[in-house]
């Protein structure tokens, strides 16, 4: 069985820095560092993009800035920015997503990646048969049935 290509954003890289006395924040962060192990483990791939790389170079925050550019190095495939990534992201925009969450959509579109993970509510309700949109716990569940 091929291994299954993921994406993740950055808000789904920044959720252990959320405030984790929220229920569903701390459920996520716990599957989302599930999903982490699953790269480490090499069980699954991860995908970079050039605008997770602009995002996190931007994050305020130097402790996490490092934590998460670390994944960089870990992912099998970079994605740099092309003309058709622009084009499919002002696409996606038209549905009502903002800029970089369609930059990362659109490049995680472009290179086929089998699963886009994402805390992001206007995101996991964006609909296209290109890639499924799923948030950490829909991922395990999903991965979880395909490896049983």
């Amino acid at each position: 069985m091929k291994k299954l290509k993921v994406y993740l954003d950055n808000c789904c890289f920044n959720r252990p820095y959320d405030d984790q006395t929220q229920v569903v924040i701390a459920v996520e962060t716990k599957a989302k560092l599930f999903v982490q192990r699953l790269i480490t483990d090499d069980k699954i791939d991860l995908v970079w993009s050039f605008i997770s790389a602009y995002e996190n170079n931007h994050n305020p925050y130097p402790d996490r800035r490092e934590a998460i550019g670390r994944w960089q190095e870990l992912a099998v495939q970079p994605i740099n920015k092309t003309d058709e990534i622009i084009i499919l992201a002002r696409e996606i925009m038209q549905s009502g997503i903002k800029h970089k969450d369609a930059l990362h959509l659109a490049s995680a579109i472009s290179v086929k990646c089998d699963y886009f993970i994402t805390v992001d509510d206007r995101l996991l309700k964006h609909k296209t048969d290109d890639i499924s949109i799923l948030n950490p716990m829909q991922f395990i569940k999903e991965w979880s049935e395909r490896n049983d």
